[in-house]
């Protein structure tokens, strides 16, 4: 793209705002997934001097990644004390998984009536994956498999603007299973989704959609709203890893 000059010439736009954004997306995209994954708790403090050492970039890049991720309610921003991970209360909790078991039913609905065998085959990769996780005891990938599953989903549904609300709504139902969960490892049900998929292939929107409602209560039913985080690790070793 390009734009006229003061002296009438046509010259490329600046590409410095493009390049310094798509280091932003990296940022947050890439702390977005730590805390998805569990390896950021809730409460990890944020310092803009340290993720920008470690990211290679300036605190202006870091600060947009920050903003980024308290719009989408990942962080929180306070005021001479600097960036977080958030720690969503409990009514923060109960909120989320209410949203989630209002949309979500439709999604899957709208997702029956799109889907093909080699979606069908996709899934069961996906959960072949997550089975495969748990077994390892690999926490870590058996949390970013099972919410992972949802958005596949999603985007099946083909519904771009859930599809995006419900990634922000899955992240932050990671941070509350940090918080909340009772489960050793991977709070959404491997059965659950194998039975999604099933009635998702016999096109049974009704069946699929009465399931996902079940999942997400088993999901709610796991969380002790009474329980606190373990305690942070360091920053370098959490984005590192």
């Amino acid at each position: 793209m390009k734009h006229e000059s003061l002296t009438g010439s046509t010259e490329p736009l600046p590409q410095v705002g493009r390049i310094a954004s798509d280091r932003s997306g990296h940022v947050r995209d890439s702390i977005q997934a730590a805390i998805v994954d569990h390896r950021l708790l809730p409460g990890t403090k944020l310092s803009e001097d340290e993720v920008g050492e470690l990211f290679g970039v300036s605190r202006t890049v870091v600060r947009a990644a920050l903003q980024a991720l308290s719009f989408a309610g990942l962080v929180t921003l306070e005021r001479n004390r600097g960036a977080f991970v958030a720690r969503p209360s409990t009514e923060d909790a109960q909120q989320v998984f209410h949203a989630r078991r209002l949309i979500e039913p439709d999604i899957v609905r709208a997702a029956a009536a799109r889907f093909t065998p080699e979606h069908a085959r996709h899934l069961h990769d996906h959960t072949d994956q997550e089975a495969a996780a748990i077994a390892a005891d690999d926490r870590r990938n058996a949390i970013r498999l099972s919410g992972g599953l949802h958005l596949e989903i999603a985007r099946i549904a083909g519904n771009d603007i859930l599809s995006r609300f419900l990634g922000e709504l899955v992240a932050r139902s990671s941070l509350i299973i940090a918080l909340y969960g009772k489960s050793a490892i991977s709070a959404c049900g491997l059965h659950d989704h194998r039975e999604i998929i099933t009635a998702l292939a016999a096109k049974d929107a009704g069946r699929a959609a009465e399931l996902m409602v079940e999942h997400l209560h088993h999901i709610d039913h796991d969380l002790d709203l009474t329980r606190g985080p373990a305690g942070p690790r360091a920053l370098a070793d959490i984005l590192k890893a």
